[in-house]
């Protein structure tokens, strides 16, 4: 015990500059995501501001409970559901796609272009993001209106129409991060080993055999993770470009859990029936993870853990 003690000790004081540099981002994670997990106890708190955490009263479910009743329930549940499977479908395939057609740009200049423009977008704001499709889509002035004004179309009001909502949703977000989703793609591309596309070529695979056979198979385990990480976000749909897209006319599609949290839970200032939710959608969120992750590592043998 003394010598391991010994040890643990020897390897602090020969990494100390290492622990030093990661102390910031170890308090970062301490601070705002670990003490932040004890606030989820007033999911089952009649929570009272004047009371506090310690003072306020236990209720159990009956939060939970008044969720699963309320009439809200099911649509808030299969807005969020069908918006996170359009994103999945959608969004998952597209930077895969974005960094084959990349990978295989020989000229270095128009490669690097290409990054840079398609990168751009993710670091734009959502509120910028919303502003430009709400003048796209302006009924009056909008490029598309008027597209489809001068093939004779009538015009849309894209925005006030339910059924246009997730179209809208879904096409932002596959511009906005798209290219940002490519980075990890391109990363593994590095990894795969340039003599097995010569050793194809010589065999006389062409290009599209070369990717099917060689580049997919090599980038797979970087697919694998990456599609078991966004399955577990299908219910955790952002709230700020829903907010900002959706209007009372579309919420029939529009309105979900985040969204229904912010305006019945917080603005409201119910804050226990608001964690209770967001509680909820977290453990839907873990399920899934957890049962991807399962039956990746039953079919193809890759997992995270």
């Amino acid at each position: 015990m003394q010598e391991q003690n010994s040890s643990f000790l020897t390897k602090v004081k020969r990494d100390k500059y290492l622990l030093l540099l990661l102390l910031p981002c170890a308090l970062y994670y301490i601070i705002f995501k670990y003490v932040p997990i004890f606030g989820i106890s007033i999911a089952f708190m009649d929570y009272n501001l004047f009371k506090g955490i310690t003072e306020s009263d236990w209720v159990g479910f009956k939060y939970f409970s008044m969720f699963f009743n309320t009439p809200d329930f099911w649509p808030v549940l299969r807005n969020t559901f069908l918006l996170g499977l359009y994103k999945l479908i959608f969004g998952f395939p597209a930077p895969i796609i974005l960094a084959l057609l990349i990978n295989e740009v020989s000229k270095s200049f128009l490669k690097r272009f290409v990054q840079t423009v398609s990168y751009l977008p993710h670091f734009i704001s959502n509120v910028v993001v919303a502003g430009i499709a709400v003048m796209f889509l302006s009924p009056t002035g909008g490029v598309v209106n008027q597209l489809l004004s001068a093939i004779g179309v009538d015009r849309i009001n894209f925005l006030v129409e339910a059924s246009w909502f997730r179209s809208i949703y879904v096409t932002t977000d596959v511009w906005q991060h798209i290219g940002w989703g490519t980075i990890i793609y391109l990363a593994a591309l590095t990894a795969i080993d340039p003599q097995l596309y010569e050793a194809a070529r010589m065999d006389g695979a062409n290009r599209w055999k070369q990717t099917l056979n060689i580049t997919l198979p090599g980038i797979a385990p970087a697919i694998v993770i990456i599609l078991i990480l966004d399955i577990g976000k299908i219910l955790e749909i952002g709230f700020e470009k829903v907010y900002l897209l959706s209007t009372p006319a579309t919420y029939e599609t529009a309105d979900i859990i985040s969204t229904y949290v912010y305006r019945v839970g917080l603005t409201q200032g119910n804050y226990s029936y608001a964690t209770a939710i967001d509680l909820f959608t977290g453990i839907i969120s873990f399920i899934f993870i957890v049962a991807a992750n399962s039956f990746s590592r039953r079919v193809s043998g890759s997992s995270i853990w």
